[in-house]
């Protein structure tokens, strides 16, 4: 199926709810040759233009199409009003899969590395989800723990970015060198008007993480009245606060004995280095 308009879509969806919406398939077509997937049909989004935009709303506020490419968030426009889900886009894999990957097949495959999914959580973006006669929204967060998740016959739309106009970076680690699947990313925004610092991990647990109690510590550490400035050992300690919330001591653990033995496993080890420098280094970033 290929519909021509959003509310064709949407009413395609409610009488196949087994239906599979897509639009690049990137992750589609990997989990389906790997045999993950079976779609009983597919309903495609590729002649909808509107889901493929953005815009401003009301209240400060992007409101950003599930069609839209990473390729398009990579541009300049859209990099001068978020900054990090378009560092996150830029780093997402070749160019032959950001002119074609989405933002909504990122939210809605949901993969543990996902580069925008971290962003979105520290941004606390909302998704609108759509069904005939009616629309909901729904944090980002909540859709991709499973709080709150898709129902059937839903087609997520678009989703809702507040504009901090503050700033926020994105940083990943891969195995290699090049665009990569990331082996642990952090977004870090900062949010002057509440004071806060909100932090996300991702790539390390099935979701991103936000570690509360770090955010909620660093916050009080920075001279929110004058230049910003904070201790660099107020920093570092952020790092190692971020990485022991989001890595367990067992992570890693491949059999009972590396599990039964006491302190982290070495891969754990690894793991909190590499998300303390990250953590470290957004953090320092966002404050110059």
């Amino acid at each position: 199926m290929l519909p021509a308009s959003l509310d064709e879509a949407v009413e395609a969806l409610a009488a196949t709810p087994a239906a599979v919406p897509v639009a690049g398939a990137t992750d589609l077509m990997e989990a389906v040759n790997a045999g993950r997937l079976r779609p009983a049909a597919l309903i495609g989004l590729g002649r909808i233009t509107e889901l493929r935009g953005w815009r401003y709303e009301d209240g400060g506020t992007a409101v950003l199409g599930a069609g839209l490419t990473h390729a398009r968030m990579d541009r300049p426009d859209f990099a001068a009003l978020i900054p990090a889900l378009a560092d996150a886009a830029r780093t997402a894999g070749p160019p032959q899969v950001r002119n074609v990957g989405t933002l909504g097949g990122n939210i809605a495959t949901a993969a543990p590395a996902g580069d925008t999914l971290p962003v979105l959580a520290a941004l606390e973006a909302t998704a609108t989800l759509a069904r005939p006669g009616s629309t909901r929204e729904v944090p980002i967060s909540h859709l991709l723990t499973g709080l709150d998740p898709l129902r059937p016959g839903e087609l997520l739309t678009w989703v809702r970015v507040p504009l901090l106009h503050a700033p926020q970076v994105f940083l990943k680690s891969t195995g290699r060198s090049g665009p990569s699947r990331a082996t642990a990313s952090v977004a870090l925004v900062l949010d002057p008007a509440r004071r806060a610092v909100r932090c996300a991990v991702g790539a390390v647990a099935p979701v991103p993480l936000r570690p509360l109690e770090a955010e909620a510590w660093v916050a009080g550490c920075i001279d929110w009245e004058g230049s910003r400035e904070i201790d660099p050992a107020a920093t570092a300690a952020f790092g190692e606060y971020v990485a022991g919330a989001c890595v367990p001591d067992n992570y890693g653990a491949e059999g009972p004995w590396e599990a039964a033995t006491e302190g982290p496993s070495a891969a754990a080890v690894r793991l909190r280095r590499t998300v303390a420098v990250l953590a470290r280094r957004a953090l320092g970033r966002a404050l110059k």
